[in-house]
């Protein structure tokens, strides 16, 4: 995936997005490829890179998809670490590395247990009301 790769997910013609650069942590457990977004806490998995990485974009489709259809992603977000700012079209700002490492266990086992590359991708997001 590289640096400059847009990631999208399910977003309805007209909605509006809002981009963010976000960590995706790569690493091989098992035999397989997994893709990590910590600050989403989702994932993608392949027999290789390319597979994780789509099977991640499916994820977060997915993801997108349903939090939207049941209007949860802003209280999503919120569980996740996000600031979520009162007011119209206001950007969510997501929760830094120390504070996921801090909060996600599963991270800080990856972080701590596993070789691993970090890559930044840009994740649009649908923006919310």
């Amino acid at each position: 995936m590289s640096r400059d790769k847009i990631v999208t997910g399910y977003l309805k013609e007209g909605r509006k997005k809002v981009e963010y650069r976000l960590a995706l942590i790569c690493f091989e457990d098992e035999k397989k490829y997994i893709v990590y977004c910590p600050a989403l806490d989702l994932s993608g998995y392949g027999l290789t890179e390319t597979e994780a990485e789509k099977s991640f974009n499916t994820t977060l489709s997915e993801y997108f998809k349903y939090t939207l259809n049941k209007g949860t992603l802003a209280e999503d977000l919120k569980k996740l670490g996000w600031t979520i700012k009162k007011g119209l079209n206001k950007k969510p700002i997501p929760p830094t590395m120390e504070t996921l490492l801090s909060r996600n266990e599963d991270f800080n086992r990856i972080f701590n247990t596993y070789d691993f590359s970090k890559r930044s991708a840009v994740v649009e997001m649908p923006l919310i009301p």
